[in-house]
């Protein structure tokens, strides 16, 4: 339970660096608000590790496995 509540408040600071910017304005960071966002997207990753780790969870595998369900509910738009 932890960890998924750290996962997620760590994932709120990741938005709040990109929260009322533009799409333009996000792509286009300057060099320490790209190293502040790295801390935190880090923290992230540290957080989901550790919970996939306590969970017994491949990550790896899990996301194959997702990557192949999403292919079947979203299949890419046929071209006329």
């Amino acid at each position: 339970k932890n960890l998924a509540m750290a996962l997620v408040a760590d994932a709120a600071e990741v938005v709040e660096h990109f929260q009322w910017l533009t799409a333009d304005e996000s792509q286009a960071l300057d060099a320490g608000k790209r190293a502040e966002v790295a801390l935190e997207l880090a923290d992230v990753l540290l957080y989901l590790v550790m919970l996939a780790d306590q969970l017994g969870v491949d990550l790896g595998e899990a996301a194959r496995r997702k990557i192949t369900l999403n292919e079947k509910r979203f299949p890419p738009p046929t071209r006329p």
